[in-house]
């Protein structure tokens, strides 16, 4: 079991299922020690459980993003179970969809803390780490709503927007510390979030499809690719970029 991200300690919150679980996955079947952040402690560990079973290397900390503590402690374990962090895939993310005339107080602060503060506590305690490791990457999972815009997504939409400016700051912040900072635009990609709209609102679920330009939703898989690409060896000349896999949605 190698490939390219062989023997690198990296980082992945919200990593038991979609995105985060896909990028898992493929590390570890890469080579990588996977560190795997994530509230569902009994998911969590069946994730670790079966990437060891497979002969790759997993360790599971329970951990509520929205916590800056909890986002300490979890990059504190990579380092003391590992010795070092080489990466971070800050994935966790989510949210109710709601227009801005709609969306209260509380559901302001409780997207922009999944989705943004987050990413801010990642950050603050992974680019250390990494720095103190010798170098590495970071990507960042902002959303084509960042960028083009919902107007029945307000909080999401201002969080994910507030993702792709900060990646843009910690990779200047940190240019010249051997660490490269990326953030990933993702369209619409089938994920368990997504197959909850299909069945709770198929209305809703078509009118998105609809408009992708390719007729379907990407797959997890394809989002881990570009992950694991980015956070390798190969990509050590991109940094501060804002990368759309969204089948030509923003072109």
């Amino acid at each position: 079991m190698s490939g390219r991200l062989e023997s690198k300690v990296l980082l992945v919150t919200g990593g038991t299922q979609g995105m985060g679980l896909a990028f898992a996955q493929r590390a570890a079947t890469e080579g990588a020690r996977v560190v795997i952040g994530a509230r569902d402690k009994d998911r969590g560990e069946e994730v670790a459980a079966q990437i060891r079973s497979a002969g790759g290397s997993a360790l599971f900390v329970p951990t509520d993003v929205t916590v800056e503590e909890e986002m300490a402690r979890l990059v504190d374990a990579a380092v003391t179970e590992y010795g070092r962090l080489d990466g971070a895939f800050n994935n966790a993310g989510g949210g109710p969809m709601a227009s801005v005339r709609e969306t209260d107080s509380d559901n302001w602060h409780q997207s922009l803390a999944l989705n943004l503060t987050s990413v801010f506590y990642g950050l603050k305690y992974e680019l250390p780490a990494i720095i103190a490791a010798g170098g590495g990457a970071i990507v960042n999972n902002a959303s084509v709503s960042g960028v083009k815009g919902d107007g029945a997504q307000a909080a999401y939409n201002a969080a994910k927007h507030g993702v792709i400016g900060l990646t843009r700051s910690a990779a200047l912040d940190v240019a010249r510390s051997g660490v490269r900072v990326n953030a990933l635009v993702t369209g619409l990609i089938d994920t368990p979030l997504w197959q909850n709209v299909v069945s709770q609102a198929p209305e809703v679920a078509e009118r998105y499809l609809s408009a992708q330009p390719t007729g379907r939703a990407g797959t997890s898989d394809e989002v881990a690719a570009l992950t694991a690409f980015l956070l390798s060896d190969e990509a050590t000349f991109i940094s501060g970029a804002s990368i759309a896999i969204d089948g030509a949605l923003t072109a």
